[in-house]
């Protein structure tokens, strides 16, 4: 997996998920993100990327690959 994808995965320790308890198909649903969960992580991952991922980006049902792939299109553009 990308270096981008890892710190990602690193992030969701501060909502108390392992890394050992993510795959890249996994959800947020199936992680029981709720969309307050979500909000907070958009704004850890403005902390830790620099860059801003809006609520129309990400969503209950996107895949860990998935927000590590929105994560990495806007890195290329800063």
């Amino acid at each position: 997996m990308s270096d981008v994808y890892e710190r990602f995965v690193g992030l969701l320790s501060g909502f108390g998920i392992g890394a050992d308890e993510v795959e890249p198909d996994h959800t947020f649903t199936h992680l029981e993100f709720d969309s307050l969960a979500l909000v907070e992580l958009t704004l850890a991952v403005q902390q830790e990327f620099g860059v801003s991922v809006g609520d129309d980006e990400l969503g209950p049902e996107d895949t860990m690959t998935r927000a590590a792939k929105v994560i990495e299109s806007k890195l290329v553009g800063v």
